[in-house]
């Protein structure tokens, strides 16, 4: 059952990520790119999730979900405080 709910989480946020780049793309907003890049990294962290808990439970693959979602709020805290309108 958990990883059912780690895909889930995964393509969830693949699917925001698609979404939001789409919005990109149409409009030119560029805050709606650095959210996109973070979604995509935050899928790519969601990911790791199940890979560490479910595919791989004998390793540790903590502290790079960790430093994934770390570097997934980079873009977006990028897009907010150098890139405003």
């Amino acid at each position: 059952m958990g990883s059912v709910v780690y895909i889930l989480g995964s393509l969830t946020s693949l699917w925001c990520a698609i979404l939001l780049l789409r919005g990109y793309q149409r409009v030119k907003k560029r805050l709606l790119l650095w959210s996109g890049l973070c979604f995509l990294a935050l899928a790519l962290s969601n990911f790791l999730v199940l890979v560490d808990l479910e595919l791989l439970p004998g390793r540790d693959l903590y502290r790079l979900r960790l430093v994934t979602a770390a570097a997934a709020m980079l873009p977006l805290l990028y897009g907010l405080i150098w890139d405003s309108e």
